[in-house]
């Protein structure tokens, strides 16, 4: 039975799918904290690992974890819940991807509490390195990066629940010589404790961020993500890496060169494909 277009295009398209996730999956870097992406290959975190992690945890409840603020005092994740909230993790001992990614969210929530409001939603950052991240240490961070928002908290888990509160968040790191590798995330929490969505990279869409709370807020379903959706925040999670260079995060775009190019090769196929169906058509109507 001659194959229909529409299955035609479907197959193409899968096939570029799948050809770019793979390369994906084998030549990145997970937001490393010191360069290249063969840092982070030899440092041993494994990036398709870490996005399955990440994207596990897409609708999961959050338990509720007790952990210490900047004073010292305990605070349950719980007490977030009612209204959406922001996570992300850090660590107080980098020095290069952790301010400049925290200074990107600071910017974004600056911009969504002028949209919204102050006090609609919550932030908090994570000290991941236990028993390095103390309450005082993540005091100092905040205050040294003048990260002062209202509703921003900064917090401590004690070391014993540091391995499950960040499997429950899906996040992923690596020690290293100079300190961690770790994916580039932030967390979407709705108000009743369940995780929404993941941005990854080293700033957020201030758009895609401001729609993901729109709809909390309004109470409207998010959309199931895109093919191409899903395949940019991979790229985003696997191609971020500090450069030593400028002092900031950016993103490696030799990945999306290889891409395009396979890009490039899946609609050549297509073409030659679909010339090759018009002409099977043309002789099957000219017998």
């Amino acid at each position: 039975m001659p194959t229909s277009m529409p299955a035609l295009a479907s197959s193409v398209f899968a096939f570029a799918a799948a050809a770019a996730l793979g390369v994906a999956g084998v030549a990145g870097v997970v937001a490393p904290s010191s360069a290249r992406a063969e840092d982070a290959a030899a440092a041993g975190l494994d990036a398709s690992a870490a996005w399955r992690s990440s994207q596990a945890a897409v609708g999961r409840r959050i338990g509720d974890f007790t952990l210490l603020d900047r004073r010292g005092e305990p605070v349950r994740l719980a007490s977030y819940r009612g209204k959406p909230l922001l996570v992300s993790f850090i660590y107080t001992g980098c020095f290069q991807v952790c301010p400049a990614n925290t200074r990107a969210l600071h910017d974004a929530v600056r911009t969504l509490q002028k949209q919204y409001g102050e006090h609609r939603f919550n932030v908090v950052s994570i000290g991941f390195d236990q028993p390095a991240d103390t309450p005082r240490a993540m005091k100092a961070f905040a205050a040294q990066h003048g990260l002062g928002l209202p509703d921003w908290d900064f917090l401590s888990p004690p070391a014993a629940i540091v391995a499950a509160l960040t499997a429950e968040f899906g996040f992923r790191a690596q020690a290293t010589p100079s300190g961690f590798d770790h994916v580039l995330q932030l967390s979407v929490v709705d108000g009743a404790g369940r995780l929404v969505h993941q941005f990854y990279g080293d700033r957020p869409a201030s758009a895609a961020l401001a729609d993901v709370m729109q709809r909390l807020f309004d109470g409207t379903p998010l959309p199931e993500p895109s093919p191409l959706a899903a395949l940019i925040d991979r790229v985003k999670l696997l191609c971020t890496y500090y450069d030593p260079v400028t002092g900031a995060t950016r993103v490696d775009y030799s990945l999306a060169i290889e891409m395009a190019g396979g890009a490039t090769f899946a609609l050549a196929m297509l073409l030659y494909m679909l010339n090759e169906w018009r002409l099977r058509r043309r002789t099957r109507g000219g017998r």
